[in-house]
């Protein structure tokens, strides 16, 4: 032992915890939860299902009004089955605990559907799967983006975040061309843009993510729909060495304009803000002529006044057995202080 270098602190393992009593999944025990369950925890048994994991600081920057309120309101949900959670180990610190659904949960989710379970595409073990894959950091990082910019919209009375769909739905969607880390939509007074994200975490080639346009540009072809590409890269070294392959693969396309990009980096945004997001003035259009500088999100339009205005009943067909995608704005409080969910919940209807 005298001749090992390594740190105490990186060889140790993971706290004994103490074991939590939980509920066992029942019909008996699902019938109970119909009186427990708000707006807000199907909001986030939603949520889970959708984009697969959250941690616990973005479930409750998204729903909560502090961390220690979600926190014991994650623990009521695990005891009742509803939610799993498991908390990776790194070598220096410690992660947050991570959040998916659990068989209670989906079977809510499921009776609310009016589906099983397994025309859901639910499995436990898939679900607890997600702890081992080697996509995990890429996952918690495109949920982090996007729960970036909901706290923004939280604090910001103009904004609002109308649609944000997982890699898996943009797969069943769009998987036979391009398949996007995620879409999702920004409003910000009377602007309303839509975009796909394409999150780097700098694991793969600048040539494979530049490569993707071709994809991007076979989907604005068949669809007719002309759908701006955001690029979020890490450092600003990388984006300045992806927007030269980038530039160059977009001009080499047959029609340049029906994929408009737009890229930035992490280290762009101001610690110093108290609510930093992709919202900021951090993106920069690959054909910027006329538009110098880096721009707010709902300011890109204006670099690209040829991509047509969203339309606001946008509902692409799904299957029956496919879930509709959550709101992606969590439940808020009415003016008696109780939870209200917002139109996109089912509400019981009076007697």
């Amino acid at each position: 032992m005298i001749t090992n270098p390594t740190r105490q602190r990186a060889l140790r393992g993971h706290k004994p915890a103490r074991p939590t009593p939980r509920i066992a999944n029942s019909a008996e025990h699902q019938a109970v939860l119909a009186f427990r369950l708000t707006p807000r925890d199907r909001w986030i048994i939603r949520m889970l299902h959708e984009h697969r994991v959250l941690t616990s600081h973005q479930i409750t920057a998204l729903a909560f009004p502090s961390f220690r309120s979600g926190r014991m309101r994650l623990r009521e949900l695990y005891q009742w089955s509803v939610v799993d959670r498991f908390q990776p180990y790194i070598s220096v610190g410690t992660a947050p605990m991570h959040y998916v659904l659990a068989p209670a949960g989906a079977a809510v989710l499921a009776a609310e559907d009016g589906i099983d379970v397994k025309e859901l595409g639910y499995r436990h073990d898939r679900a607890l799967g997600v702890a081992h894959s080697l996509r995990l950091a890429h996952t918690v990082g495109v949920n982090e983006w996007f729960t970036a910019l909901i706290e923004r919209a939280r604090h910001d009375q103009h904004a609002t975040v109308p649609a944000w769909w997982s890699e898996t739905r943009c797969a069943k969607h769009f998987g036979d061309l391009i398949k996007p880390d995620a879409y999702g939509r920004w409003r910000y007074g009377d602007h309303e843009s839509e975009f796909f994200l394409e999150y780097d975490f700098g694991t793969e080639t600048l040539s494979k993510l530049a490569g993707k346009l071709t994809g991007y540009a076979a989907l604005a072809e068949s669809t007719g729909i002309t759908t701006p590409v955001l690029i979020w890269l890490p450092t600003s070294r990388r984006e300045a060495n992806a927007r030269r392959l980038l530039y160059r693969l977009w001009h080499e396309l047959d029609k340049p304009s029906t994929v408009p990009v737009a890229t930035a980096a992490a280290e762009l945004l101001d610690p110093q803000s108290s609510h930093p997001s992709p919202a900021d003035a951090v993106w920069l259009p690959l054909d910027s002529t006329g538009h110098t500088g880096r721009q707010q999100l709902h300011h890109l339009l204006r670099a690209w006044p040829y991509v047509p205005p969203v339309l606001p009943d946008f509902a692409p067909a799904r299957t029956a057995a496919q879930s509709p995608p959550p709101h992606p704005m969590p439940p808020t409080r009415g003016p008696n202080g109780t939870e209200e969910g917002n139109s996109w919940l089912r509400k019981p209807s009076s007697a």
